[in-house]
């Protein structure tokens, strides 16, 4: 009797922990008010400082492999081009499927797994000088990170009160520009300060201990409840808004695909001038060691962390789509002086244009993903999608760095944030774009608890989720009589009178 109880009690809480959230029934986590959120963002921010310490380490090892395998600035792009084209394979393929047909948190481990296993490829890359072995391993990583982007991107979004969604993720994103500027700063202690033998080492043991930490996680997340927010749940803060945008097929969600266009040439820009920044210091200002050039890199890396808690902060009066056009314009006018600068001024230059980075990638996301209701999980995917810009744009950067130095391979980046800003103008100049994202910021979904009339109708359904499952799971054998069983659904329905 003993072991027949405890064997129910695992089942039971095996259960409540399935990775499986049905898509058809509403909860209340589109409902969620700030205090019940507060938990389930906190835990997924820290995804976001884990891709934001593997980013800016991938960057300070682009540097550390041109010197250690004696590459060009072009060929060194290939960690670019494998980090950031493993993306779309996740966010519109096997994570955005694993989201549409589980839900977030099988996502977050699946990606955490996947991280965990390219931090594990890697050292064996690393330990014989194999640069092609180290990309794979990389794409690997690209991918797990893809997908931990695919779901807290949009979770962190729709966790919460519709009208504070910008300043939810750009508030998470920011603790991804600190995983950025550590990286950096460990990477000029690491790989920079010792004999390459030693800084290959070293770098190993850094890939073990992340490997460690994200399967540990992956496990938090498997115990953790977290709210899981299905397609019936946004199509009802859609409702709520009166946008009517997700009535209209996938395919005639324009101003979805233009998000995922902006997000594809601002990511490229953002890459570009990260990846190529140590070198632009070190070619440009004289006597800056590549140490020096890290550190200096990890300086211009907290310039972007400070630009995102401070637009984080003055989105709570200032509409977020007139954050995003003034910090996207601000990024273009003083990444031009940085093109024929060079030296302090042009590296100046850079922390600004990082600090005006800052709120871009994320407010993207947010604004991009409004009013789509049930498209919400596939259109998420599309706009993490951009993010593919990261494996386009470097290599051009810095092929034209080779051809003509790093100060004029600026003008790359300069035409891709030229692009991305005609985003900024239709969120802020056009009224389908205007009114949807407005009518967002306006809600009151989440600020007084959940919509009267509707509690009830997700309590009950809920309800029923959960006699459903208790039915299947006492369900008589297959050779019993369940003509009783009949009688007595019969006779619990209720008369109307």
């Amino acid at each position: 009797m003993a072991s027949t109880s405890l064997r129910l009690r695992v089942r039971q809480f095996f259960k409540e922990r399935s990775l499986k959230a049905p898509d058809h029934r509403r909860t209340r986590a589109a409902e969620l008010t700030l205090r019940e959120s507060i938990y389930p963002i906190c835990i997924v921010t820290i995804l976001f400082f884990l891709w934001g310490f593997s980013y800016g380490l991938l960057d300070t090892l682009n540097k550390h492999f041109q010197r250690v395998l004696n590459i060009t600035q072009a060929r060194s792009s290939g960690l670019q081009a494998a980090y950031f084209g493993a993306y779309p394979l996740a966010s519109v393929g096997h994570a955005a499927w694993i989201l549409r047909h589980y839900g977030y948190r099988a996502v977050f481990i699946w990606g955490l797994c996947l991280y965990a296993l390219g931090a594990l490829i890697a050292i064996p890359c690393i330990k014989a000088k194999s640069f092609g072995g180290f990309c794979a391993s990389i794409f690997i990583i690209g991918n797990g990170l893809g997908s931990l982007e695919t779901a807290a991107n949009p979770f962190i979004t729709v966790c919460g009160p519709p009208r504070y969604s910008e300043i939810r993720i750009n508030i998470s994103q920011a603790f991804n520009g600190i995983g950025t500027v550590v990286a950096p700063v460990l990477g000029s202690y690491v790989f920079f300060n010792f004999s390459d033998k030693r800084a290959i080492e070293n770098v190993q043991w850094v890939y073990l201990a992340i490997a460690v930490f994200v399967l540990l996680l992956a496990i938090l997340f498997f115990f953790s409840k977290i709210p899981e927010i299905t397609d019936a749940d946004m199509e009802f803060q859609a409702s709520e808004t009166h946008v009517g945008a997700e009535d209209k097929p996938f395919f005639q969600q324009y101003k979805l695909f233009h998000a995922a266009f902006a997000q594809f040439c601002y990511t490229g820009a953002q890459v570009a001038i990260a990846s190529g920044f140590i070198n632009y210091a070190t070619y440009t200002r004289p006597g800056t060691s590549n140490s020096m050039g890290s550190k200096l890199y990890g300086g211009a890396q907290a310039s972007f962390a400070i630009g995102r808690f401070f637009g984080s902060f003055i989105m709570r009066w200032v509409r977020p789509r007139w954050c995003f056009v003034v910090f996207i314009t601000g990024a273009i006018i003083f990444i031009a002086p940085a093109i024929t600068q060079g030296g302090d001024i042009g590296i100046s230059m850079l922390y600004i244009v990082l600090f005006f980075e800052s709120i871009c990638f994320p407010t993207i996301v947010a604004l991009g993903m409004r009013g789509l209701g049930k498209h919400t999980k596939r259109g998420s995917g599309y706009i993490v999608g951009g993010v593919v810009g990261g494996a386009c744009v470097p290599p051009a950067t810095f092929a034209a760095a080779d051809a003509y130095g790093n100060g004029i391979a600026m003008v790359v980046p300069l035409v891709f944030f030229v692009a991305a800003w005609t985003y900024a103008l239709a969120v802020n100049f056009i009224p389908s774009y205007r009114n949807v994202v407005d009518s967002f910021t306006a809600a009151e979904v989440g600020l007084h608890g959940p919509a009267e009339g509707n509690a009830g109708d997700v309590e009950n359904t809920a309800a029923t989720d959960k006699a459903h499952v208790e039915e299947q799971d006492n369900a008589p054998v297959a050779d019993q009589d369940r003509a009783p069983v009949a009688e007595q659904e019969k006779a619990a329905k209720p008369t109307v009178s």
